[in-house]
């Protein structure tokens, strides 16, 4: 039978299974839905009716189940299981992998509950598995219109589900809300999030708190205003929205927050959007009963172009505390006053209650992309300790009495030529989860250290399909210098990172070659779990760093993973898939690794695991044949130009693929008209590449072509010389 009769045949079977445990009252081991009664296997209590208030705060007691993106509201993604622990962890096998029909990045959370899975895949498709088997239950399609994909600064990504009620939850790229039945897989209700005028996208999971789902969204590189908004979890209906920059002040302000926070801006931010979006961390205190959201980076970066007469930019790069209920605004921190390297504030917060100088307090910890950790009292958002985590450029720290950055010469970029400064927006650490282990008292972080050349771009262009930052990013782009280039490229690593949070000091670290590695899981078996870029999935003691497991999965994973129980067994599992930003936009860093393939799968392992991932064909080797570059370097400069402007974010630096989408260099369009049918006719547009004909003229599509092509037979030559790729200087 084929793969879509065997799917329908699984699912069938498995709702009948869950109608006969019913119907016989034999409710625990059945594998049916989140909302039927089961056993609570750890604390031997009678489950829950699916996934309420109630069940997560209890969360701790039910450690067999991930129920939240974080396993608990306090978002630690630390678990109290210790099945598999540091001293049998060497057992630790594959038991099943479950195929996916997407090649691109794949960065979603899954959430477990009483057996099943549930998570998201690229293209903001939802899957329902058996979590002990993989056996497929149910999925879904939101058919996500693939012309959308150019408002998406950092790939067709979505970071998972909320279930809760029967239901389950997410947000797809193109703005909708949707909640589906959590037995059926079936579309219960649908709410569009945005204005489509705008260019906004939703990456990030949301959260369910007190009835009601909790969503932001992207876009502020878009030209777009960032808000966060609640809807309820039976109807849809939308509770509150909170702006979190203001708008048009010749209008009434949403909010009366928002009054105070325009001060802070100054010129006609507005007419650009302003930015501060909402687009992944959101964190809910029940014992506070506060909502934290993590705010986005200015729009554009370059403060000269979004608010020239200076000022902080509220509440840009800033943590904001709200009223779940009803959206009030009840404090802030911000990180970044008026920010410009795109160091927004999104990244994972954790809650925790530490004791610090002999005082129990009750903290918010953040390691946001702007490579300073800090630690917050949550209840007044008042500063208690900064520290920089990694090596960074653009401040000396933090000032205590004031609790803003003591920033360099060099941070706000002001020479002609490109400043160096690090972290770049990649960020220190970006949306991939940390995780605090309460045994060991540590933070566990994935961080890169990657540089970024800023430089003020006089020819800003607002509301178009461009990556318009108010940056020169063809000036950015990767030289041809070889002791430049080789410096930069040794600069771009990663790292696992042990942070102490009452010290403020690394414990340990491991260091790795590639950027862009995964999420991390914490457990109290004395180990935390992380995918790498290279393509292994690793565990390593949680005291002290020591590798002491690895298995390749065949590609580079960026999730975070999780670890559950069915029946008494525990399983570890991880969303594999190579993709997001760094691999569509860096260029030859993200080449370091080698060509790094995308196979998309879910992955369970546990103790004895003994399935063996089926082998891969071989990589089919491209080989460079392009045509004789004939343009004058007046031509290149200008193709160059255009091409890091709206071509670079998705094809790579200066024209250098990361693996995930085509590398132009190689494209047969390169002596033909098919160039201008894709470029311009959007010939290609069902694949995600649209028309670029309001932006582009046929001259730039020439010129365009004409840069890939100087740039393909620069690196044919190089790659005869052992050298790699660059800019590289003109004809």
């Amino acid at each position: 039978m084929n793969a879509e009769t065997y799917s329908l045949r699984v699912r069938g079977f498995a709702l009948r299974v869950a109608a006969f445990c019913v119907a016989a009252a034999f409710c625990a081991g059945c594998g049916g839905s989140g909302s039927h009664l089961a056993r609570d296997e750890n604390s031997g209590a009678e489950a829950k009716q699916g996934v309420n208030e109630a069940r997560v705060l209890r969360a701790d007691r039910d450690p067999g189940n991930w129920l939240v993106h974080g396993r608990t509201y306090n978002e630690q993604r630390f678990s109290p299981l210790k099945l598999v622990n540091d001293k049998n962890v060497s057992q630790l096998g594959l038991t099943w992998f479950y195929d996916l029909d997407t090649r691109r990045g794949q960065e979603a959370t899954p959430i477990v509950v009483d057996g099943l899975m549930y998570f998201t895949t690229a293209w903001s498709k939802v899957f329902a598995l058996n979590a002990a088997t993989g056996a497929p239950l149910w999925s879904y399609d939101p058919k996500v219109n693939p012309e959308w994909a150019v408002n998406a600064c950092c790939d067709v990504v979505n970071r998972g589900v909320a279930v809760w009620g029967g239901k389950v939850f997410f947000g797809t790229l193109d703005g909708r809300l949707e909640a589906l039945d959590a037995t059926t897989g079936k579309l219960v209700w649908e709410k569009l999030t945005i204005d489509r005028k705008f260019r906004y996208t939703i990456t990030g999971a949301p959260r369910v708190v007190k009835g009601k789902v909790i969503i932001g969204n992207g876009g502020a590189e878009m030209g777009v205003r960032g808000y966060v908004s609640a809807y309820d979890t039976e109807t849809g209906a939308m509770a509150w929205r909170f702006y979190t920059v203001p708008g048009d002040p010749a209008k009434p302000f949403e909010n009366p927050i928002l009054a105070k926070a325009a001060k802070t801006w100054t010129g006609e931010w507005w007419k650009n959007g302003g930015g501060g979006t909402v687009w992944d961390s959101i964190v809910y205190d029940p014992e506070l009963d506060l909502l934290f959201i993590g705010v986005g980076n200015g729009g554009p970066w370059n403060p000269r172009i979004r608010s020239p007469q200076g000022g902080d930019n509220l509440f840009t790069c800033s943590i904001v505390a709200l009223r779940p209920e009803t959206g009030e605004y009840v404090w802030h921190y911000q990180e970044n006053p008026g920010e410009a390297w795109d160091y927004d504030s999104d990244e994972q917060m954790i809650l925790a209650d530490l004791t610090i100088q002999g005082q129990p307090r009750k903290v918010l910890m953040h390691a946001p992309k702007n490579g300073v950790f800090y630690v917050l009292d949550r209840a007044t958002g008042a500063l208690i300790s900064a520290s920089p985590y990694t090596h960074i450029t653009w401040a000396s720290g933090v000032d205590m009495q004031t609790g803003r950055p003591v920033e360099t010469a060099l941070a706000r970029y002001p020479g002609r030529n490109p400043e160096l400064i690090i972290p770049g927006p990649l960020g220190a650490h970006s949306w991939q989860p940390m995780s605090y282990s309460p045994v060991t008292g540590l933070v566990y972080i994935p961080i890169q250290d990657a540089g970024f050349p800023y430089k003020s771009d006089t020819d800003f262009h607002a509301k178009n399909f461009a990556f318009d930052t108010g940056t020169d990013f063809a000036a950015a782009g990767m030289p041809q210098d070889r002791q430049i280039k080789k410096a930069i490229m040794n600069s771009v690593r990663g790292r696992l990172v042990a942070w102490d949070p009452l010290q403020q000091k690394q414990a340990w670290d491991v260091d790795r070659p590639e950027a862009w590695n995964g999420g991390v899981v914490s457990t109290a078996g004395n180990l935390v779990f992380e995918g790498t870029a290279k393509g292994n999935f690793e565990a390593y003691l949680a005291d002290t760093g020591a590798r002491v497991w690895s298995y390749a999965i065949q590609t580079g994973a960026i999730a975070g993973p999780i670890t559950y129980t069915v029946k008494g067994e525990q399983y570890v599992a991880i969303l594999a898939g190579w993709g997001g930003v760094f691999p569509l936009a860096a260029g030859e860093p993200a080449m370091k690794s080698g060509r790094v393939r995308n196979v998309s799968r879910m992955l369970a392992f546990k103790l004895g695991g003994k399935v063996v991932l089926p082998a891969l064909p071989a990589i089919e080797v491209e080989v460079l044949h392009p045509p004789a570059a004939t343009a004058d370097a007046a031509t290149v400069r200008r193709g160059e130009q255009v091409y890091q402007r709206f071509c670079g974010n998705c094809h790579g630096d200066v024209v250098v693929s990361g693996g995930v989408l085509p590398d132009l260099r190689y494209s047969s369009t390169l002596t033909n008209d098919q160039w201008f049918n894709i470029v311009l006719g959007g010939l290609l547009r069902e694949n995600g590449m649209v028309s670029f004909s309001k932006e582009v003229s046929r001259g730039d599509a020439a010129a365009i072509r004409a840069y890939v092509i100087f740039r393909a037979n620069q690196s044919l030559k190089e790659a005869a010389s052992g050298e790699g790729g660059g800019r590289g200087s003109y004809p």
